[in-house]
This record gives C-alpha cells, sequence and structure tokens, in this order.
C-alpha cells in the first residue's frame, strides 16, 4: 500500500471567527426587539391581535435562525490525494445504483447515459458493479439497458485509451470546446466519428423502441437480468476492453402491496447485490444524474481506505451540481447556500445530510452501529429476512474472507428474483433497522439521520471538477412539486418519534441536531412569511403602527436585524462565488417558495394527520421542453401548470399593492410617516420583489 496521507480536512478559520461574531451581534440585535415586542404587547398600549401574530411570527423566525447557525460555527474543506492510494488489485468494489421509475417523466436515453458514465468510471473493472432497478417495469428500459451494453463495448475502451475524462457520451458528443480533444490525430479523430455514427445508432434504437412500448407496469412479478457478466473479462488480453457487472432488476410490484418507493427499490438492490457482486461500497445515484468524472470513486476511496476516519465513517458525499442552469437561475436550480454553504458547515460537526444522491456508502452501516458488526447477525434470519445466501453474504462485509464470486447459475438468479419480491421483507427488520428507512418518503436524507444518530459520521468533498451532474427543474411547476415533495416528508419526520427536539438530542452532538433540526423544521419558515405578507400589509392600509416610529432608539433593532441578515446572505453568496444578481434571485424565489411550495408542503403533513390525505409521492418531468426552456434562459418565470401553488402568491402580491397604494395615500393623508415608516418600507421591499414575478402571472390571471 501506498504511503502518505489520503486527505485533508482545513477549517475555515477565518470565515468560522466573522460568522460567530455575527451570530453574538445579530443575536443581541434579536433580543432586543424581542424584548420590545413582548414587553409591549403585555404592558403598552398596543392593538392585541395584531401584534400577537407578529409577535409570534417573530419568535419562529428566532428559532429557525438559531437552528441555521450550526451550519456557520465550523465550515471545513477536504482534498484528497489519490496518488496514495493502494493498487488497484487491493481496492474494494464498489456496486453502483441507479433507480429508475416512470419511463414517460425519464427519457430513457438520459438514463443509459447515466448507465454508461457509470459503467466507465476509472475503476477496476472486476471490482465494479451496475445496477438499475426499474420501478415501472418497463420492456423498453430492458431493451434500452441491452444496447447501452452493445454501445458500452467501444465507449468504455475509447474512453480509457484517450483519458477521456466526460464519459457520458451525449454530454461528450454535445461539447461546445475542444477540451477534452487534445489528441488530434488522424487515428483518434477515425475512432471518434466511429463512435459517435455508434451512438447516433445507439439512440435511435432506443427511441424507435420507446415509440413503440412506452407503458409502464405496475402489477408484475420480479425480474432479474445480468446483462453483461464481468467474469468474461478473464479472457480478455487487453485491459482497456474489460467491461464492469452489468444487472437489470425489476422488482416484484402488487398494488396490494405497499413498494415503499425508491426505499424500497434501494433495498432490492442491496439484497440482490448481496448476493451477485456483494462489493462493500455503493455508489447511489438519480437516473438523470450522470458521473461527470470517472475518478469519483477513488476520491471516496481516500476517505473510506483512512484508518484514521474508516471505521465509524458511512458515506462520502458529493454535491449536486446541474449542467443545465442558466447564468440568472431564477428557481436558484444549484442551491448554492445547501451545497456551498451549509454542507460544508455541517461536514465540521461530524458529518453533512446524505442528499440522495452521489454518494458512497459503506452497506455495513445500514445493517449495524460502529464497532457492532454481528449486532443482527445474532438472530439473522428474523432481521434479514430466509436467504440464507444473503446471510453469508452479509459475513464477507464484517472483514470474514472473501471467496471468489461463483459463475452467475440460474440458481443464483432465481434468489435474486426472491430477494426482489414484495413479500420478502414480511416480518422482518428491513426499512425499520435494517437497510433505508420506510418512516420518511426522503428516504436517503432521513436514513443518513439514522445513520448519524447510530454513530456513523459522514465527510463532504466538493471538487473542482464536478463528479456528477444532474438535470435541474426549469419551470415553476416541477421546482414546486419538487420542494413540496421535500417540505412534507420533513416536516413529518421532524413532527415524528424520530424528530431532532427528542429523538436526536440524545444521539447526536448538539450542533449536528440543531442542523437536522433546520432542514426538518425550515419549510415552517412559510407560516411567518404569510402572515408576515398580510398583517403589516393591511395594518399599513389602516394606520395601525406595528414598528417604533422611525427616530425612536428601538427601532434600531429592527432595522439592524433586517440589514444584518441582508449583509450576511449576501457575503455567503460573494464568498462563494456567487454575484449580486444570485443574492437577489435567492431572496426573491425564497419568498415565492416559502408562500406556496413550503405552505402546502406542511399544509399536505395536516392533512394526512386528519386522515383527508394519504402518503404520496409526486414524480416530476425530467424530459426537456424547448417552450421551457427558452424561458428559463431568458430569465422569465413559466407559471404553466402551476396555478394551484400560486393562489397563495397571487392574493399576497394583490394585497399587497393595494395596501401599499392605499397605505401611501393614508400617510399623506394622516402624516404620520415616521410612525409608518418600518411598515411601508417592508410594503415596498415586497414589492419590489414581486415586480419580476408579476411579469409571469398578470398573462395567467388575464387567461
Amino acid at each position: 500500500m501506498a504511503s502518505g496521507s489520503l486527505n485533508t480536512c482545513t477549517v475555515q478559520k477565518s470565515r468560522a471567527l466573522l460568522n460567530r461574531v455575527h451570530i453574538l451581534f445579530h443575536f443581541t440585535a434579536i433580543l432586543t426587539l424581542l424584548y420590545y415586542r413582548i414587553s409591549n404587547l403585555f404592558h403598552g398600549n398596543v392593538p392585541l391581535v395584531s401584534w400577537t401574530v407578529i409577535t409570534i411570527s417573530e419568535l419562529i423566525f428566532t428559532f429557525l435562525w438559531i437552528l441555521t447557525q450550526a451550519f456557520r460555527w465550523r465550515p471545513v474543506v477536504r482534498a484528497v490525494e489519490m496518488e496514495n492510494l493502494p493498487e488497484d488489485d487491493k481496492l474494494p468494489g464498489v456496486d453502483v445504483f441507479i433507480c429508475t421509475t416512470e419511463s414517460n417523466k425519464e427519457p430513457v436515453v438520459e438514463v443509459m447515459n447515466t448507465v454508461l458514465s457509470a459503467m466507465a468510471l476509472d475503476y477496476p473493472s472486476d471490482k465494479l458493479a451496475v445496477y438499475v432497478s426499474d420501478d415501472g417495469g418497463a420492456p423498453m428500459t430492458l431493451y434500452a439497458i441491452k444496447e447501452a451494453c452493445e454501445f458500452a463495448r467501444s465507449w468504455i475502451p475509447f474512453c480509457r485509451n484517450y483519458g477521456i475524462k466526460n464519459r457520458c457520451p451525449d454530454a461528450y458528443f454535445s461539447m461546445s470546446d475542444d477540451s477534452e480533444r487534445h489528441v488530434w490525430s488522424d487515428e483518434f479523430k477515425g475512432e471518434e466519428q466511429k463512435i459517435k455514427l455508434n451512438y447516433e445508432k445507439f439512440k435511435k434504437n432506443v427511441d424507435k423502441d420507446t415509440e413503440v412500448e412506452d407503458s409502464d407496469r405496475p402489477d408484475r412479478p420480479a425480474y432479474v437480468e445480468v446483462i453483461y457478466d464481468n467474469s468474461k473479462n478473464e479472457g480478455l488480453e487487453d485491459n482497456q476492453s474489460k467491461m464492469p457487472l452489468l444487472v437489470y432488476v425489476s422488482r416484484e410490484r402488487r398494488p396490494s402491496h405497499p413498494h415503499h418507493f425508491k426505499a424500497g427499490a434501494l433495498n432490492a438492490l442491496l439484497r440482490v447485490s448481496g448476493i451477485i457482486s456483494n462489493a462493500p461500497y455503493t455508489l447511489v445515484l438519480d437516473c438523470d444524474m450522470y458521473c461527470n468524472d470517472p475518478t469519483s470513486a477513488k476520491q471516496a476511496m481516500c476517505f473510506h481506505l483512512d484508518p484514521k476516519i474508516s471505521g465509524s465513517l458511512a458515506y462520502a458525499q458529493f454535491p449536486q451540481v446541474f449542467y443545465n442552469v442558466s447564468k440568472n437561475d431564477i428557481y436558484d436550480g444549484q442551491a448554492r447556500s445547501a451545497y456551498k454553504t451549509r454542507y460544508q458547515g455541517m461536514d465540521g460537526i461530524r458529518g453533512t445530510v446524505c442528499a440522495g444522491t452521489g454518494y458512497y456508502l459503506k452497506k455495513k452501516a445500514l445493517y449495524c452501529r460502529p464497532s457492532h458488526e454481528d449486532e443482527f447477525l445474532s438472530e439473522a434470519e428474523k432481521n434479514f429476512g430466509r436467504s440464507s445466501q444473503f446471510i453469508d453474504s452479509l459475513m464477507t462485509l464484517n472483514g470474514k474472507p472473501v471467496n471468489k464470486r461463483e459463475n452467475l447459475s440460474v440458481a443464483i438468479i432465481e434468489e435474486a428474483r426472491s430477494l426482489a419480491s414484495c413479500t420478502y421483507e414480511d416480518n422482518t427488520e428491513w426499512g425499520k433497522e435494517i437497510g433505508y428507512s420506510y418512516d420518511c418518503m426522503l428516504e436517503s436524507t432521513f436514513t443518513g439521520y439514522l445513520l448519524h444518530c447510530k454513530g456513523w459520521k459522514s465527510v463532504y468533498l466538493y471538487p473542482k471538477r464536478p463528479c456528477f451532474l444532474g438535470c435541474a427543474t426549469i419551470d415553476m411547476k416541477d421546482a414546486m412539486v419538487q420542494l413540496m415533495n421535500w417540505s412534507s416528508a420533513l416536516v413529518e419526520a421532524g413532527l415524528s418519534r424520530f424528530s431532532p427536539l427528542t429523538y436526536g438530542m440524545s444521539r447526536v452532538s448538539i450542533l449536528q441536531n440543531l442542523c437536522y433540526g433546520y432542514f426538518m423544521f425550515s419549510h415552517f419558515f412559510s407560516v411567518p412569511c404569510f402572515l408576515y405578507g398580510i398583517v403589516p400589509q393591511l395594518c399599513f392600509l389602516y394606520g395601525i403602527p406595528l414598528y417604533p416610529k422611525v427616530t425612536n432608539p428601538w427601532f434600531a433593532a429592527f432595522a439592524t436585524v433586517f440589514i444584518s441578515s441582508l449583509c450576511q446572505h449576501l457575503y455567503e453568496v460573494l464568498s462563494s462565488g456567487g454575484s449580486v444578481s444570485t443574492w437577489w434571485n435567492e431572496q426573491r424565489i425564497w419568498m415565492i417558495k416559502s408562500v406556496t411550495a413550503c405552505l402546502f408542503g406542511c399544509l399536505d403533513v395536516f392533512f394526512k394527520w386528519l386522515g383527508i390525505a394519504k402518503a404520496s409521492f409526486r414524480s416530476i418531468n425530467k424530459s426537456i421542453d424547448q417552450e421551457k426552456l427558452q424561458k428559463y434562459e431568458k430569465g422569465k418565470f413559466n407559471f404553466k401548470g402551476a396555478k394551484n401553488f400560486m393562489i397563495p402568491l397571487i392574493l399576497l402580491v394583490l394585497l399587497n399593492l393595494v395596501c401599499f397604494i392605499g397605505g401611501i395615500r393614508g400617510l399623506i393623508h394622516r402624516r404620520n410617516v415616521e410612525e409608518m415608516f418600518g411598515q411601508g418600507f417592508l410594503s415596498l421591499y415586497v414589492f419590489v420583489l414581486s415586480l419580476p414575478i408579476l411579469e409571469g402571472l398578470i398573462p395567467k390571471l388575464s387567461n
């Protein structure tokens, strides 16, 4: 094994110090503000209803602000030293899990590009396996993966021979620059043209099959097929032509039996892969998130093989980066605040949240606590199910000698189909104590939280070249549906028995607990935002003061909190490579999302609690519409199909407009500018934020 450190972790001391100073300053201003508000509410001559509502809103804002400060306490940056990794033959195995569901919303060619990029990872072929879970059971997906395997026979050797980094064929052939084409020999150009023709043929064949058969099958038996068996590589003398194991899995689906969405699919893949390749690590990818850097597996191994941290390390998380984000990014598709601020801050306090894609996970972490490998093996059949072959495979994850993989016989495939049946998990601990949790629709994030509660840690790496690239939503409807799914699932988890306020309090550090509290409760921002969009404006219209006079010293507390918040946000945007335009867009979309998708997500949880609604996961359309794309690139909001989501926003915008105009007229008449300055400024601020939104809403209202 090579000597030397495999990774480094650097604390951003200047950033941490500045954050801590700001926390102290801002918190002092908040306490001053709350003292003024509460003391006047109980002892002052103020309108009771409006002041009570605003005070409650400000208390909620304060609670959520306190949760966010944990992210700012100890931000870190990590780097890897891949040259210090052991030789390829000593690297551990990696199973890649790719999940797809509805073929009409997840273009098959795009899914296959993700599969091809995973197959072409810079990792020993005999240590790499790619599993595709097709929850739609569509015949065209099976046909497409076979076509992809055939194309991979020429694509993978081409990438390896010429050191191609971008190993997603569609992305490679769509490149506008020649950064990858540094070898301009006639041989290279001829080979590239040949590969391109093969790719066009592959796409044509898949698209043709899509037109003929595009139906998913919700009622079907389990089906497992090995598309390429990498044991055939032993007969190949050329290492460049060797391919990884490729397996298609369509688990059994019955309308009468719960299928647990993506968590159920991942647990089925854990079992199936256990008796086929049984790698100790797995890479989980969304079907539209392709591998952009072939070295990502080796980068992750720089953490998993580090003896200083590997014993308690559950997963190495990479950021989600999107290739189709416009310069203006009106929907905040890049999620800058998450991947460039919060994840780095959380990484400094025992590990960041699991993002659901682009993470390398130690399988053993899903089965036990650190240093408790045999915890569930004492009653293996009760915990893991009746498959003796799968239980035997768990022994190797605990450090037992690994036998050479047997030939993939008919018996093994039949056992794999049994493991993918919908009844296999009955009377077991799958989804409870074993595997991905079924207690939350956002399976990876919630499972990551439970792993941290069990004592596991995680790391976050943001390399210069994105290891994975995906497709961001480019219209309001999909952005709202996606956020509503997340907010509903996280709020439900936060109010369950697993709440960070109770369950996590004694299991993780207080700072990490605050971070998880933010993820689960931050969507309650919708409540004070909605109230702040109504009460101050109505009071402004009728001349009812909610804030001290601008000449009153207490007004400084309110002004300080407002300006301090904006400055802190601006600093984080600029320090992470953003611009003032990025800051303004984030302010605007935060307001939109708070009073729309987040509000509906909270209401969804309330309706489930009442028994009015059932648990569901609304899938988004990942195919690209050219009309939507053109509007998005021009920075214009697209509200088509999102009318229901926009109702609260439309009401608030119209109310704010009416109250602002009426309030100004009242100021002129009453001449109480000093008394109403705070509310007038707030109304003006919301009105300015709403101007670009009105451009998209007015045509919809006229229709």
